[in-house]
């Protein structure tokens, strides 16, 4: 008859165990993870390739929020220097990110890809001022990139692919339209490839998507507690 080991050894046990396995962990902060090309992060307001703001002061993003996080205010558009394409712009825009879930029903709702999401969500306030981002904090700068602000901390590659990517590939079930350029350009980043959908009109390698498919033909093995899944 074998010696019965005391509870409190076999804990020990799966601890020197764990201690000769691989090591999983990030450093972080120092090292980061890449994102998934879908991460919601920081919002961005979006400028046309010419330059002209895309936010039309419709509203839209404040009405659908379910945080009541966004304040948008439109007015006219001067005839003599038009800020947006219509007939108005985004005179006061401000997002309170003590509020902001980060749903993404903003950038559902807005009918011209005014803002999307980056995939920076690392940043940290120390008063409530910071918290709430103003148009001028929110709208791109010159060369189409995001305003990187000092409590906020940005890698590469987090300010990629912040188009709307959520935009249908296939309008109203129309196979006609599948693969096809649904967004317009933007200051910086110009047009980004369509979302293939589960079709094989798919460009992974330009949206930065991973099929399921190929997940799950691959079969990539998941380390988790020593185990892999």
């Amino acid at each position: 008859m074998k010696p019965k080991v005391p509870g409190f050894l076999g804990g020990f046990v799966v601890t020197l165990r764990q201690v000769l396995e691989p090591r999983v962990t990030t450093e972080y902060p120092r090292e980061k993870q890449p994102k998934p090309p879908r991460t919601h992060g920081r919002h961005v307001l979006n400028r046309y390739e010419d330059g002209m703001e895309k936010c039309i002061g419709c509203e839209l993003c404040a009405a659908v929020c379910p945080a009541d996080c966004i304040y948008v205010r439109g007015k006219d558009n001067p005839p003599d220097a038009p800020v947006s394409p219509g007939e108005r712009y985004g005179f006061v825009y401000e997002i309170n990110f003590l509020r902001c879930i980060h749903c993404d029903m903003c950038v559902e709702a807005c009918p011209t890809e005014a803002i999307t999401e980056s995939k920076m969500f690392e940043f940290s306030f120390t008063n409530r001022a910071d918290a709430i981002y103003t148009k001028n904090e929110l709208l791109v700068d010159d060369a189409g990139l995001p305003q990187q602000l000092p409590w906020e901390d940005w890698r590469d590659g987090e300010d990629l692919h912040t188009s709307a990517w959520m935009r249908a590939t296939s309008p109203a079930g129309s196979a006609a339209y599948e693969g096809k350029v649904q967004w317009s350009a933007e200051l910086g980043y110009g047009v980004r490839a369509p979302e293939g959908g589960q079709s094989g009109n798919r460009d992974d390698e330009a949206t930065g998507n991973i099929s399921i498919r190929q997940v799950e033909a691959a079969k990539i093995p998941r380390r988790y507690g020593g185990k892999v899944l």
